[in-house]
């Protein structure tokens, strides 16, 4: 969960948006306009505010939800409304929330009526690469075709031009963008990746740029943001951290941050460390035959193995 600032630019074709971990995000309640939506929307809503912070990206929301709704009231007065794709870029490193924030937007966009299904379909460079020639553009297809209604979410999009010209890769590029001309209502698009790796990829086709209108850069979060992240974590599974367990976790993470042989795993290092620590809990709690209901509840510094994490841990696909 994310307590990121966004800041929001409006070019001629393009919205951007940016998450800044500089700046501080209060929880803003929802605004007046939301009172008169559907309940599935309001639903819709109450997800993204269960995110830390985000309130640009309500505002971006608010801003779509507004401009369907004047452009369905243009048609009813007989005046042209025009339509616009909303294919997108993610940038960012990992455990940003770029997954996170693709599935709560398939389901915003099923109830404003811009997609018939709201469904995400997640995919990566094996799952449309092929091993011969006409291999790839069938298998890209299949996973156009299962997003149709939804959203087909590509992470790691940059891989699929690392090849070079005679790489397969290449062949499912060329299948994507005749499948957003052909399907061009039909379903969005969104590319998730580095920042810069993303960029050298856009830049790797003259067409490319101008065919995701939206473009969302994940800044990593800040230390602050990361442990009422863990904060939310250990709520959700009824634990709780002792004062101990809490330091001990903000001196490793920020550690862990200011690396620079490797990039921080942000939300993703977290979940991983909660989730080793209610392990150790738990083999702990074992040799208490008389644990109390505080006992059961509370995570102790001696459960965080942090320099293990990522040893024994596997990476979760949570808030990419």
């Amino acid at each position: 969960m994310s307590r990121r600032v966004l800041e929001v630019q409006d070019e001629k074709h393009r919205i951007q948006i940016v998450f800044d971990r500089k700046q501080s995000a209060a929880i803003c309640s929802l605004p007046a306009w939301q009172e008169e939506t559907p309940v599935g929307l309001k639903k819709c809503f109450d997800q993204l505010d269960q995110l830390v912070g985000l309130t640009q990206v309500k505002a971006f929301v608010k801003e779509i939800y507004a401009w369907l709704e004047i452009g369905k009231r243009r048609q009813a007065a007989g005046l042209s409304s025009e339509q616009q794709v909303l294919h997108m870029v993610f940038t960012g490193n990992p455990g940003t929330g770029k997954t996170t924030v693709a599935r709560i937007m398939s389901s915003l966009f099923r109830e404003m009526g811009m997609l018939s299904k709201g469904h995400l379909v997640e995919v990566e460079r094996a799952d449309l690469v092929g091993e011969y020639i006409g291999h790839t553009a069938q298998k890209t297809r299949e996973h156009v075709n299962k997003a149709l209604g939804g959203i087909l979410f590509i992470d790691e999009a940059y891989s699929l031009a690392r090849g070079g010209e005679k790489d397969f890769g290449k062949e499912a590029i060329d299948t994507l963008v005749k499948a957003m001309e052909d399907h061009k209502n039909d379903f969005i698009l969104i590319l998730a990746g580095y920042s810069w790796e993303m960029s050298n990829f856009l830049s790797s086709n003259p067409g490319l740029p101008s065919r995701f209108p939206v473009q969302l850069e994940f800044a990593d979060f800040s230390i602050q943001q990361l442990l009422e992240i863990a904060e939310c974590m250990t709520n959700e599974r009824q634990y709780r951290l002792s004062v101990a367990a809490k330091e001990k976790l903000r001196s490793h993470v920020q550690r862990e941050m200011e690396r620079l042989d490797r990039p921080f795993g942000n939300a993703r290092y977290i979940r991983n460390s909660i989730e080793q620590a209610v392990r150790q809990h738990a083999v702990r709690l074992l040799q208490m035959p008389y644990a109390n209901r505080n006992d059961l509840m509370t995570l102790r510094s001696n459960d965080f193995q942090l320099d293990e994490v990522e040893k024994k841990t596997p990476i979760h696909s949570w808030y990419n």
